[in-house]
């Protein structure tokens, strides 16, 4: 039998010396074109700080001006600046959910947040729910459950489960453990937790 011709490497790859060589050309003179690229779009960034910068929040309905660093997060911005202390620093690290507040009633945390970045959103702390002297159905759920403690993840909990139900009027098991479990209860009352929750879907029926 013939001796076959061995497979060179480029009739291997299916890619010739040449056009190995073309495509690499190509990639080469783009690299430039898309440094400058990146340049303009840095150079054209609005840029803040270091020292502090006029800012503007909308809580609970209210806005409030305040003059803060760009690097304060809207946690320290809220307790340290504004006074509205209902959302906790436990963590400090977007790992507990204590200070969990709603954006635009989507529920984020606090703490790893820049208040820079929340102007122009509205911000709900767990000071809004109630309303008129009268404790929120979720709010009161949990004083009916016993769904407290210590007390420090209960605002985050609070607020976690107002945009849960927001969003899932009737929630499943699934809902409730996919929209609480970004919420930590170092105490592990979890179950009254959940019958609070529970109790607080029925009431909005």
């Amino acid at each position: 039998m013939p001796n076959k011709p061995k497979k060179t490497g480029s009739d291997i790859s299916g890619v010739s010396r040449r056009d190995f060589l073309k495509i690499s050309g190509i990639s080469a003179a783009a690299i430039p074109l898309i440094g400058n690229a990146v340049e303009a779009e840095v150079a054209a960034a609005k840029v803040y700080g270091p020292g502090k910068t006029a800012m503007q929040l909308m809580v609970n309905g209210k806005r409030y001006d305040l003059n803060a660093e760009p690097r304060v997060t809207l946690l320290d911005a809220l307790r340290d600046h504004l006074g509205i202390t209902g959302a906790k620093r436990v963590c400090d690290r977007g790992e507990c959910g204590a200070c969990t507040v709603l954006l635009d009633n989507k529920a984020v945390y606090a703490c790893s947040m820049l208040a820079i970045e929340a102007q122009g959103k509205a911000i709900t702390t767990v000071e809004a729910l109630m309303q008129g002297g009268q404790l929120h159905p979720i709010q009161q759920a949990f004083v009916d459950n016993d769904a407290s403690q210590c007390g420090f993840c209960t605002p985050g909990f609070v607020v976690a489960a107002k945009a849960l139900l927001d969003a899932h009027p009737d929630p499943t098991a699934e809902d409730l453990r996919r929209g609480l479990s970004g919420n930590f209860c170092r105490c592990g009352t979890y179950h009254g937790i959940r019958d609070a929750i529970v109790q607080a879907a029925r009431k909005g029926e």
